[in-house]
């Protein structure tokens, strides 16, 4: 027995429910946004909270509008499943007040049919400096290690529909 290990208090905190978004152009390429709080060159997908009053589409079209002013879309599907991340450790006292491990996540596809001046993301409280239209295969290369997996799980779970996109 092993009765002197100890397991971290973080791994027993729940994970916070949210949502996240793809959103693809007529060019099948997938709108990312680098983030504000961070030294690296690092960029993701929109993505946020779930308030308790909210359907998982509501809270996804609200946390685009406030994270980059589109409205401009079309939902095309929303994942099979809940997508879930651990975040380090050391960030666990940083984010959400320390209440959560990491996040269970939905995502949906979205297609943009906007013009990309509708594209802000300085309204609101800004959680991106800037933002650009990236290729599907590379975004596993922009985001933190720890989201790569999840990254990952997405594109497989919306790779053929992005690909039978009609504009």
């Amino acid at each position: 027995m092993h009765d002197d290990i100890l397991i971290p208090t973080y791994t027993k905190l729940p994970y916070r429910r949210g949502v996240g978004m793809m959103i693809v152009n007529k060019n099948k390429q997938v709108f990312v946004g680098k983030r504000i709080d961070t030294r690296t060159d690092t960029w993701q997908m929109p993505q946020g909270g779930i308030n308790e009053d909210e359907t998982i589409r509501e809270a996804a079209l609200r946390e685009l509008q406030e994270e980059t002013n589109i409205t401009s879309v079309n939902i095309i599907s929303e994942s099979g499943r809940w997508f879930y991340y651990d975040v380090p450790e050391f960030l666990v006292d940083k984010l959400w007040d320390g209440k959560y491990r990491g996040q269970k996540q939905k995502w949906l596809l979205f297609k943009f049919l906007g013009q990309e001046d509708e594209i802000n993301v300085n309204i609101h409280v800004p959680e991106f400096e800037k933002w650009k239209w990236v290729d599907l295969r590379d975004l596993p290369k922009l985001i933190v290690d720890f989201k790569k997996q999840l990254y990952t799980s997405i594109i497989d779970e919306f790779a053929l529909q992005i690909s039978a996109l009609k504009f």
